[in-house]
């Protein structure tokens, strides 16, 4: 059992960093809360959400706006503002299997911030970020939640994007 008797509820604009040792159930907690795992007792209610894990869940022979529209079209996101927000403008054309791996980690943060969703959940959001692309997802994340989004990620370092609530999970 990695938790129980968890209650969490987020409100519009709130952010929640799920801190704890590796095995203490943070990707978990993430996976139960957009409906990839069901929980063994209890229930989870969430509002539509987008995950962004280890998992870049991209098309790797589209080019990279392609393979973000896909997704964008599913929840009516805008796929060129998320790519600027994520500095990827200029790799629109790039098939998805040519991307660095930080441009992988801004396209899946991009795919996240196209999908439209209320609701974002971000495993290790800054793992093979450089220091520039950790601020391009602190503005992104604070716009998100100016507009009344919400977001919970599971991270080891502190992220960007003003003040976080913390759960510590496995203390």
């Amino acid at each position: 059992m990695l938790f129980e008797g968890l209650d969490l509820a987020l409100t519009a604009g709130e952010a929640l960093w799920v801190r704890g040792p590796n095995g203490a159930g943070k990707s978990s907690l993430l996976r139960l809360a957009c409906g990839l795992l069901k929980p063994a007792a209890g229930t989870v209610r969430a509002q539509a959400a987008a995950l962004a894990d280890h998992a870049l869940a991209l098309d790797r022979e589209q080019p990279l706006a392609s393979a973000l529209d896909w997704w964008a079209a599913l929840d009516g996101g805008s796929v060129a503002d998320a790519m600027a927000a994520f500095d990827l403008t200029h790799l629109a054309e790039v098939p998805v299997r040519m991307l660095s791996t930080g441009q992988e980690r801004r396209a899946a943060l991009a795919r996240v911030a196209a999908s439209g969703a209320s609701l974002w959940l971000l495993d290790e959001p800054v793992s093979g970020l450089d220091t520039r692309s950790v601020e391009l997802l602190g503005v992104a994340v604070t716009k998100h939640r100016k507009a009344g989004g919400a977001v919970v990620a599971a991270s080891h370092v502190p992220l960007p994007g003003g003040e976080w609530r913390i759960l510590e999970l496995g203390g």
